[in-house]
């Protein structure tokens, strides 16, 4: 052979080579092996810009301590205390709130500084009018169970860790005969404001408090215990006013507390600090960390942290399509797993919603229950990958019941909110029972579903008596209206499992009162005053933001919430033919929904608002209809479009994780369209493979076969090998394993999910 031929062909190989090695390289990463440690997929920086509002900082896996850092904006968009666009730190909190739409919490704050600085947070436009500093993303490390950044201002390299109730700081300092760290007990986030602080020191090198204060939560009491490497030179604590002009008062007890714990370092010291919450006393608080934090090895636990969040994510392990998927997809199961957070001690003792102290407790006390968002997609993900825990969520749910009366609307830190429209906790607790859940008891459990259900707050008055609350009377009266709806349709089913015939015929009969607010007229959900009078005037695009008849909505996509019993609203609408028409005409029409709504109502696809909950299951409606290809086309455009790998790659508020429980169970392939019925309806799966490991020790895998951005159309359906042609899974059957397999294609399937008896039922099997 020549020898330029030769070195050609030589060549023309290193090149084939090397592109073999990309690509496996690429595939490799693409597709962890499943020994893979999947925390290094997860960016905890995804959704915290934009409208996201996710927590950013260190934790474990439903824990009580969520440490991270305060920024000292104040606003809408810092409802988590961070947002990726602010370069300012004021502290580090023991608490936070993760993709809320109201701002609360920041506890028992830290800052580390050196030389003499002022006890407030300071002004941005005065760097030495108090304590805050600057960061750079380029010095911030964040990762599941960990942060770190450096404090420019006070060139302090600060290191965060977390066991389940226990806040772990590494303090890297430079020499310094004045450095400090700060324990903040007076600021808060968003409408968090304190009642009542108080700090003491214990001995050389503890400290121990309480903050009380008043915000969304109406009476938060978080106890803590602080815990120092190194002995205090020197300890001072005042009650501190807002700005530095006015002198800090020598205190302990006051509404505003702050206190400073002095000493000397030298270059490159490590001063650490472990505090330890409790809802219950400063004793709890640390005997909570001498059970979960004896040592001080910082590195050891930023391990178990790590270790903690990947045994959560390799429950599901995906053969992704890009680099980006997986990292969205780690990112948003991640998310899933913030709250609802621990809400007791070690020992089990915990503060009830009545104030009361509750000891040694047999289940695990939870809080932060975002139930009107999760309800619809998150708890019932946890019915499948947190089973575990699904038995301490409705114990909760039941002492929050037997404390003050009815089930948790929103609860936070042992308050009820009251935030948002209907009791939706009902759903939860029904479809626990409806799956067979058996740790909580189910007598206890139906008492709480109807007690709640059979109040006289809210409009529920209006509804036990005429069967609709007239929109003059109360407002978001169709929101609460079609909410409770679905939640009396919920207690019928129970009902019907238990043998009650009486409650079924009843409750059933409420679960259609939905209808009392659909015009024949205008082929829309709105306001009624009457039986014979509507609302007027009406405009079916316009949402004023809670002072109508919708809660962070229109009619346009308020018409829809009826996911249980798609087949009555779609003889409301006129017949198959006219729902589906009526369905594409969401996703076309535009309008002006006016400036108030333009915050909440983020996401947009004509009338479709992806960024909140209303609209989440809409997408999965098609089928019902013999449509499922349109199910397909508009599940793939959101996963693709709304969701991302970047600080903006949340499309609204994350809502303590629904819109990534959205985003999981729609790249799976299927989603809860009727989140009490124990169906799963599917979609478009938007990966190769994934493998399910259950709780049950069983695993579900799922495969897409010929799956692309182009190709995602399902063709056909195999479960165990056998030809599968419905158009939904029932949860009963996931849950044993096997395989599921979908074969995908670049056009809709003629066949496929075309036939009556293959579409989706509200309530299967009838």
């Amino acid at each position: 052979m020549h020898l330029k031929a030769f070195s050609r062909l030589k060549a023309a190989f290193v090149v084939l080579a090397c592109i073999f090695a990309a690509c496996t390289a690429t595939h490799q990463q693409d597709n962890p092996s499943s020994t893979a440690s999947l925390t290094k997929y997860v960016d905890p920086y995804i959704g915290s810009s934009y409208h996201g509002h996710v927590f950013v900082g260190a934790n474990v896996p439903f824990g009580a301590v969520q440490l991270g850092p305060t920024n000292i904006t104040q606003g809408w968009d810092w409802c988590s205390g961070y947002h990726y666009s602010d370069s300012t730190i004021v502290g580090f909190a023991h608490t936070h709130l993760s993709g809320t739409g109201i701002g609360d919490l920041g506890d028992i704050a830290v800052m580390p500084v050196t030389g003499q600085v002022q006890l407030v947070k300071g002004n941005v436009k005065q760097p030495n009018s108090g304590y805050y500093s600057l960061l750079s993303h380029d010095e911030e490390t964040v990762r599941p169970g960990y942060y770190a950044v450096r404090l420019k201002r006070y060139d302090i390299a600060a290191e965060l860790t977390t066991t389940q109730r226990v806040g772990f700081h590494q303090y890297t300092f430079p020499a310094s005969e004045e450095a400090g760290i700060i324990i903040d007990l007076k600021e808060g986030i968003g409408w968090d404001s304190p009642t009542e602080t108080f700090i003491e020191q214990i001995n050389d090198s503890t400290l121990a408090g309480y903050r009380f204060s008043k915000g969304w939560a109406n009476d938060q009491r978080v106890y803590f215990t602080a815990v120092f490497s190194k002995p205090i030179g020197k300890f001072e604590s005042y009650q501190v006013y807002d700005t530095a002009a006015t002198s800090p008062t020598p205190a302990a007890k006051g509404n505003r507390i702050k206190g400073i714990a002095r000493f000397k370092t030298q270059q490159g010291e490590k001063v650490k600090l472990k505090v330890g919450l409790s809802p219950v006393s400063t004793e709890n608080a640390l005997a909570n960390i001498q059970a979960e934090l004896p040592h001080w090895n910082f590195d050891r636990v930023v391990s178990e942290a790590d270790a903690a969040w990947n045994k959560e994510l390799q429950k599901v392990r995906i053969e992704a399509l890009d680099s980006a998927q997986l990292r969205t997809f780690y990112t948003a199961l991640y998310h899933t797993l913030i709250a609802p957070s621990i809400f007791n001690d070690h020992n089990g003792d915990y503060r009830g919603t009545d104030k009361k102290v509750y000891r040694n407790a047999d289940f695990t006390n939870l809080t932060t229950f975002s139930l009107w968002d999760t309800y619809r997609a998150a708890h019932p993900l946890y019915t499948i990958l947190q089973a575990d825990r699904v038995n301490d969520m409705i114990n909760s749910m039941l002492a929050i019941y037997q404390q003050q009366g009815k089930l948790p609307v929103w609860h936070l830190m042992g308050n009820e909110t009251n935030t948002m429209v209907g009791y939706s906790s009902v759903q939860v607790v029904a479809d626990a029972i409806l799956k067979g859940f058996d740790g909580f008891d189910h007598a206890l459990a139906y008492e709480a579903m109807k007690a709640t259900a059979m109040g006289d707050e809210f409009g529920l008055t209006w509804v036990k008596k005429q069967g609709f609350i007239p929109a003059d009377e109360e407002v978001e009266s169709v929101a609460k209206g079609l909410e409770y709806a679905i939640a009396d349709w919920s207690i019928a089913q129970v009902a019907k499992k238990m043998g009650k015939q009486e409650d079924y015929a009843y409750f059933s009969k409420r679960g259609r009162y939905y209808a009392n607010y659909f015009d024949p007229q205008t082929h829309f959900m709105r306001g009624r005053i009457s039986q014979n009078e509507w609302r007027t005037p009406f405009d079916p695009f316009r949402s004023e933001h809670r002072k109508d008849d919708y809660s962070e909505g229109n009619a346009w996509q308020y018409t829809w919430l009826v996911p249980q019993d798609v087949e009555g609203l779609i003889n409301l609408l006129g017949g198959e033919e006219a729902f589906a028409q009526k369905l594409d005409s969401l996703f076309t029409v535009e309008g002006d929904m006016g400036e108030e709504a333009s915050s909440d109502i983020t996401g947009l696809i004509g009338q479709y608002a992806h960024g909140n909950e209303p609209s989440h299951h809409i997408t999965y409606l098609y089928p019902y209809v013999g449509q499922p290809w349109k199910t397909a086309e508009k599940v793939r455009f959101i996963v693709r479009n709304m969701y991302s790998d970047k600080p903006d790659g949340l499309i609204g508020n994350e809502d303590v994780g629904q819109m990534s429980a959205w985003y999981i169970f729609s790249t799976l392939g299927f989603y809860p369209q009727n989140p009490v019925n124990g169906a799963y309806v599917f979609g478009s799966p938007a990966v190769k493979q994934a493998t399910l490991t259950l709780p049950n020790g069983k695993v579900l895998e799922l495969e897409a076969l010929n799956n692309s951005p182009e190709n995602k159309y399902i063709q056909r359906v195999t479960l165990n090998g056998k030809p599968y042609t419905k158009t939904y899974v029932l949860h009963k059957d996931l849950i044993q394993g096997g395989k599921l397999v979908f074969e995908m294609g670049r056009q809709p399937s003629p066949t496929w999910g075309v036939a009556k008896e293959d579409w989706p039922r509200s309530t299967p099997g009838e």
